[in-house]
């Protein structure tokens, strides 16, 4: 049996991210006021709470994208290469790929993780159960730059597969996910038949979107609410949970559901070294998830250097779909 190598490319230091944290909180109330990025959301109790999510009846991206790979798979499987390097961007637990394996067949997986930790008990159960395939684990800010190590496999030497689901685009900005996908048709490399498959929340009724971000239950309040532990103890902030509310609207105009933290009264936050004053019904805001139209995304994709992408959604009409899963040939 083949074992895991594991590459961790991602190093930031405490007082990195402790500025970066502070330079959010004390941005400008205009116009954008102060920020934190959304990979705090995510930190061990925020990724369990996430993982509760995908559980709510409200929140149907992940359900709704496993119905798209089931109804589907036959077609899939004619378009996608056989035999590929599979690179798993966001992996997580690694469940989404490995319930694909079946269907894309990949001689070499390579799961790409902000942390290697996180990866490291995943697929070392996951190599018990495909004992001849490649598997590496590489710890990567992507968001910042998609540069794989060799260990993920050079370029050229076969088709990449590079599989990116969920939705997890859509916490980019139109302009960063054209930065984003040109790195990515990069990564392809020039081997035929490589490209991107790739998950896409669409353009709904705000009701429904709103619905699936702040949930009867409270789960996504928790979610983002959490947070404000993360930050005390990343930046030793004296933020207090009972003076923040969750709030989740759909901005039209930008076709995005905006996550905020809501100030419940007047109150100053304080940290060693600084404070900032927030007046009541200021916001922190926490996350954007930006909905497209299939023909939206298509355009994106052809400005990023794919071909015209093959699309699955879960209705008979692309335009009525909720969700698209897309196959752009590089």
């Amino acid at each position: 049996m083949k074992t895991p190598v594991f590459v961790q490319l991602h190093h930031d230091s405490a007082e990195h991210i402790r500025q970066e944290l502070i330079l959010g909180l004390t941005a400008n109330p205009q116009p954008g006021g102060a920020t934190v990025n959304p990979k705090f959301l995510y930190d061990a109790l925020g990724s369990r709470l996430f993982e509760a999510i995908t559980e709510l009846p409200e929140y149907y991206p992940t359900r709704t994208e496993a119905a798209i790979f089931a109804a589907h798979s036959q077609a899939m499987t004619r378009s996608v290469p056989p035999g590929a390097t599979l690179i798993d961007l966001g992996a997580g637990n690694c469940g989404k790929a490995a319930g694909l394996f079946a269907m894309l067949a990949p001689s070499r997986y390579v799961a790409v993780d902000i942390s290697v930790d996180f990866l490291r008990t995943t697929l070392a159960v996951l190599q018990r159960q495909y004992p001849a395939m490649d598997m590496v684990g590489v710890g990567l800010d992507f968001s910042q730059a998609l540069d794989l190590p060799p260990e993920a496999g050079e370029p050229g030497t076969g088709p990449r597969l590079l599989f990116y689901p969920g939705s997890s685009i859509g916490n980019f900005t139109p302009t960063q996910a054209l930065f984003f996908l040109r790195q990515v048709r990069a990564a392809c490399g020039t081997v035929a038949g490589s490209g991107l498959l790739i998950g896409v929340d669409l353009v709904k009724d705000a009701a429904e979107l709103e619905a699936a971000y702040d949930d009867a239950l409270g789960v996504t309040a928790a979610f983002n609410r959490n947070l404000i532990s993360n930050v005390n103890r990343l930046v030793g902030t004296d933020l207090r949970l009972a003076d923040w509310a969750h709030h989740a609207l759909f901005n039209r105009l930008e076709s995005r559901i905006e996550m905020h933290l809501v100030a419940q009264r007047d109150l100053t936050v304080r940290w060693p070294g600084g404070q900032r004053a927030f007046s009541q019904g200021e916001r922190i805001h926490t996350e954007n998830s930006y909905k497209w139209t299939v023909a939206g995304f298509s355009q994106l994709l052809h400005e990023a250097g794919f071909a015209e992408p093959l699309v699955w959604t879960d209705a008979p009409s692309m335009d009525a779909g909720r969700f698209a899963v897309l196959w752009a040939s590089a």
